[in-house]
């Protein structure tokens, strides 16, 4: 019998270097998750999502970046690839994980886990598109789910609320 994960603190990830990161290491932080892409018409979200990581950090703030290569092959690179692509073009100083898939069989278990505890419009389980965000709160419980062209700076008041909290 495996337990089911009560909160974002049960999983874990891998970062962009290769190394594990248990996601129980931002308890007490407010996290946005997105799955990110560098060649989307989204991509230049890249820029705004550092923005709000500057922005509110201090406060408890983490951006988590995850790519995925599920739609439309926008992200082919390698983890290399990536890290310089989003720092060198966007100043992406927020933590970034290794490629990943967020639909299918193969889904990272916490996106699997995301795409429940906050379905989409009409109840979709799928993530539809890169750049879908989750905004989870202080105790680890998600907050909310925002669309691939909801942009970062119009998440500023949720965000605002989830660190009040």
């Amino acid at each position: 019998m495996t337990t089911q994960p009560r909160s974002v603190y049960d999983f874990e990830a891998t970062n962009i270097d290769g190394q594990p990161v248990a996601l129980s290491a931002y308890r007490g932080q407010v996290l946005l998750i997105v799955n990110t892409a560098s060649g989307c018409g989204f991509t230049p979200q890249l820029s705004g999502l550092e923005a709000l990581y500057k922005t509110y950090s201090a406060q408890g703030l983490v951006v988590l970046g995850f790519p995925c290569n599920q739609f439309g092959g926008q992200e082919p690179g390698d983890e290399h690839t990536i890290a310089q692509f989003c720092t060198l073009n966007h100043g992406v100083s927020f933590p970034l994980m290794s490629k990943i898939d967020v639909n299918g069989p193969k889904a990272l278990p916490l996106y699997q886990w995301l795409a429940q505890t906050a379905p989409g419009l009409l109840g979709t389980r799928s993530i539809k598109w890169n750049f879908t965000k989750f905004l989870i709160g202080r105790d680890g419980q998600t907050v909310a789910r925002f669309a691939p062209q909801d942009t970062p700076a119009s998440l500023a008041k949720a965000i605002e609320a989830a660190l009040a909290a």
